[in-house]
């Protein structure tokens, strides 16, 4: 677990919070189920760091967890559809809205829209918690970039701290909104002090 959750940088691998700040614990998720293929049960390359252990996070949830704990994920998984974590260019597929939804992005194509849409409703991705949480950390980037400019402060040093691993290795919660939200500006910052995560 430890080695995974320091390749995501301890977000979880659908949703991007940190379940260890939240007390929500994480599991090691079997991104094609192991009831699909037992054969890669064991396969590295098959696993991956997931939001809600069983001891505490998912009795929390119940028919509402998200992520690999999802009521989807724990059928079969269309894997010609599903956008998981271990393809590199994942994000891609995915827009964030200011208030918390998670949407195929616009410039999909429309067997990619329908890839995109099938991933969030197999993750429940849009579940009321992660729509709550998505949605206070629009407006908390909000106003803190309303701050910075109406102070004049430097807003390369608020996207260091959001952007870039701490050295401890960790990110922020919802890496991805804080870069959609702050676009060009947050590339740039990845550009130079975090090369890696383009």
């Amino acid at each position: 677990m430890t080695l995974l959750l320091n390749e995501q940088y301890h977000l979880c691998c659908y949703s991007e919070i940190r379940a260890d700040l939240r007390g929500l614990g994480y599991h090691i998720e079997h991104v094609e189920n192991k009831s699909q293929q037992p054969g890669r049960t064991f396969d590295y390359q098959n696993l991956a760091a997931s939001a809600l252990d069983s001891e505490n996070g998912l009795h929390l949830f119940g028919i509402n967890a998200f992520g690999g704990h999802a009521r989807g994920k724990q059928e079969a998984v269309d894997m010609a559809k599903f956008i998981h974590c271990h393809l590199p260019d994942c994000s891609r597929y995915f827009a964030y809205l200011s208030d918390g939804r998670i949407v195929p992005a616009d410039e999909l194509n429309a067997q990619e829209m329908e890839r995109a849409e099938y991933t969030i409703d197999l993750l429940n991705l849009n579940s009321g918690f992660l729509q709550t949480e998505r949605r206070n950390h629009w407006e908390e980037l909000e106003q803190l970039f309303e701050e910075h400019i109406e102070k004049g402060w430097d807003l390369q040093q608020l996207l260091q701290l959001e952007l870039v691993p701490s050295p401890d290795h960790k990110l922020h919660e919802f890496f991805s909104i804080t870069r959609q939200f702050f676009q060009q500006e947050a590339e740039q910052v990845l550009q130079i002090h975090a090369p890696a995560l383009i």
